[in-house]
């Protein structure tokens, strides 16, 4: 159970275990599957979770004596930069409210116009496929009136295409709600997503359950347990 590197200095967690080890190893001795069955036996054990406990503890003050300057150091670096990262971001969010309102209208002019782009290029591709069916093999004056249909219904694709394209620059699409019945949505989800509302209810018990032991549905007790 050593941490220590070939001629490097001591391991902060060798010397913390240092004067555990037979502690240690006799407690590994006990956990072989077998429980225990004497008062003595008993006692004995308790021994050893003390003694383990206070490893433990040993451990726990060389992990903070060796952590604490690194997060120390971590945190003032955070500070130092946090209030000119909230700056730019207080720059940022201002330059978005201003140019917020007209990116909305300018979207919805452009999805106007992408939306009669496709209704003219649906409208003159059904002319064309029209013109095609009606037109004989043997008659040169509608094949080439059905030709030029084709195109115009292609050029109106083409633009309906470059239109879908054609999206402002800086704007996402976002999803939106708003809980207008808390009943109803509750019963909702009671009745299509039974395991959040269980693991709901059983995370506001684990949180609970000493404040509000006469609870409908909740059951509360005392027992004693080796710790």
């Amino acid at each position: 159970m050593t941490n220590r590197l070939h001629n490097g200095p001591p391991d902060p967690i060798d010397e913390a275990l240092a004067p555990f080890g037979d502690t240690i190893t006799e407690a590994e001795g006990w956990l072989d599957g077998t429980a225990v069955e004497t008062e003595g036996q008993m006692n004995a054990v308790d021994a050893l979770i003390k003694d383990v406990k206070a490893a433990r503890k040993a451990v726990e003050a060389a992990e903070e004596s060796e952590a604490k300057p690194i997060y120390d150091a971590w945190k003032a670096a955070k500070e130092r930069y946090k209030p000119t990262l909230t700056d730019l971001d207080r720059i940022v969010k201002g330059l978005v409210a201003t140019v917020d309102t007209f990116k909305r209208k300018l979207a919805a002019e452009k999805e106007a116009k992408r939306k009669e782009a496709e209704r003219l290029a649906w409208e003159e591709t059904r002319k064309a496929q029209e013109s095609a069916r009606q037109a004989a093999a043997n008659d040169i004056e509608a094949q080439r009136q059905a030709a030029a249909a084709m195109e115009a219904a292609e050029a109106a694709q083409r633009a309906a295409k470059a239109a879908a394209n054609d999206g402002v620059k800086g704007m996402r699409t976002v999803t939106l709600y708003d809980v207008t019945d808390h009943r109803a949505l509750l019963h909702w989800i009671a009745k299509h997503d039974r395991d959040s509302v269980t693991a709901f209810i059983d995370e506001w018990a684990r949180k609970n359950h000493k404040e509000n032991q006469n609870a409908e549905g909740l059951r509360v007790w005392t027992e004693k347990q080796a710790f």
